[in-house]
């Protein structure tokens, strides 16, 4: 019997985001779009965090939705400042605005949880040690971002992840997204690269790009297309896209919940902020959707 069905694990964020010149200051990180992706799925969710004192306000659109938030103190808030430069929002340049710091094997909540979603916004905040932790407890959920965007100064950079072959040992789910495949593996066909992920060892490779969501499971990879009206809510759209297909994955086959998560990701990319769980929507961008098997 599990607590929750996942639990996510990452620093809440305090983001500006910059889109055709115009400013916003906003919540975000993958825990917090991905948790309320999840309890509007019905997917029951619980989160951990590290951000300061004074921010945790933050946390106040989860606890009013009931999810359970285990917060930590930390010395600065997560933040990332994101600039949007291509016509598709595919591309940003990001600085760092703060660092919460690293998680302790100790502030890990003993939940039990059918998935453990391991979900930094940077570098340096999940150590190879909780990494371990969590494996040794079930099934993990990675998203790599926060293991190879390092902030240096002024700036966050794209460095290769040293421990990258025993850190995906230990992974069921993998997320990424194309430019991040690419400079891990070397492949620019995301098909190959997908692959070449999966050689590390995780049962899945959940990969995101403008067009749409492809993951691989087995010998086969199914994509999915976003639908969008338009980009308003580009940021977060990963983090959405992977927790929903997270969750939908503990009752559907892969290319099912591949489908479910383009269909939630395009609703989530229409508007800022997290998805807000239209449900009426869903049922019509779902019925739309179509999944490929690509090869």
């Amino acid at each position: 019997m599990s607590d929750v069905d996942v639990l996510m694990i990452g620093d809440i964020a305090k983001d500006v985001n910059v889109v055709q010149g115009n400013a916003r200051v906003e919540p975000g990180g993958a825990v917090y779009y991905g948790s309320v992706a999840l309890h509007h799925l019905g997917v029951s969710v619980a989160v951990v965090t590290r951000l300061h004192p004074d921010d945790m306000p933050l946390l106040e659109a989860l606890k009013r939705l009931g999810i359970p938030v285990y917060a930590h103190s930390a010395p600065q808030t997560s933040g990332i400042e994101n600039v949007y430069v291509s016509p598709d929002m595919d591309r940003r340049l990001t600085r760092p605005l703060g660092f919460a710091g690293p998680f302790s094997v100790e502030e890990i909540p003993d939940v039990r949880a059918r998935v453990y979603a391991l979900l930094p916004l940077m570098a340096g905040i999940i150590s190879l040690e909780v990494l371990r932790h969590v494996a040794a407890r079930g099934p993990v959920a990675l998203d790599v971002q926060g293991f190879v965007r390092v902030p240096e100064g002024d700036t966050l950079r794209f460095r290769p992840w040293s421990e990258m072959a025993e850190g995906l040992a230990h992974v069921t789910y993998l997320k990424v997204d194309r430019a991040e495949a690419e400079a891990l593996v070397g492949e620019t066909d995301p098909v190959a690269a997908l692959h070449a992920l999966r050689a590390y060892g995780p049962d899945e490779v959940v990969l995101t790009q403008a067009e749409g969501v492809m993951v691989a499971a087995g010998d086969e990879v199914y994509f999915a297309p976003f639908t969008p009206r338009s980009l308003a809510g580009r940021t977060g759209r990963g983090d959405t896209c992977f927790a929903t297909y997270i969750g939908k994955r503990l009752t559907l086959p892969p290319a099912e919940a591949c489908r479910w998560a383009a269909a939630v990701t395009t609703l989530k990319l229409e508007k800022p902020g997290p998805w807000d769980g239209d449900m009426r929507a869903l049922r019509e961008v779902l019925r739309r959707t179509e999944v490929q098997r690509v090869r």
